[in-house]
């Protein structure tokens, strides 16, 4: 069974690893679709964000890391996935997600979309909120992998 797993990923977090390995251990594939969001400024790019989480996940040998610019149906349609993985924090999440999840119901009938809660220790990270606390020098590390700290460090630091 083959499914993916979507997201900026901008940074990628402790809790976007966590959710994305414990749904790799569901399926015999996961793709994790980094997917380039034209209404965001992103920190990293897409290329960057794909590089960050294929160095983190290099020994998770059913993951594939893939930049997607479009809809994520088309995405599913065109590699035959028909299970979406979502992470969710709370309820503000899920009625997000839940509309979401309706919408690419609407334009891809076979698409099964399962929403996974995080953890409860990543329960309080977002990605907007990490990037804030690296801007004003906060200590991220607890938040991210070593590679995403020291590649904001050196955003922040250019």
């Amino acid at each position: 069974m083959i499914a993916m797993l979507p997201g900026s990923f901008d940074p990628p977090t402790l809790g976007h690893i966590d959710i994305i390995e414990r749904a790799a251990k569901m399926y015999d594939k996961l793709y994790v679709v980094v997917a380039e969001n034209v209404q965001k400024n992103p920190l990293f790019n897409a290329e960057e964000r794909k590089t960050m989480l294929k160095e983190i996940l290099k020994d998770d040998i059913n993951i594939e890391v893939v930049v997607h610019n479009g809809l994520i149906v088309d995405f599913a349609k065109k590699n035959n996935i028909k299970i979406m993985i979502r992470g969710v924090r709370a309820l503000v999440d899920f009625g997000y997600e839940f509309e979401l999840a309706m919408t690419n119901k609407q334009l891809f009938e076979d698409l099964e979309v399962l929403f996974m809660p995080t953890s409860p220790n990543y329960f309080l990270l977002r990605s907007s909120a990490i990037k804030e606390l690296a801007f004003y020098g906060a200590d991220i590390e607890t938040m991210v992998p070593p590679i995403v700290a020291k590649k904001i460090k050196e955003r922040f630091n250019d």
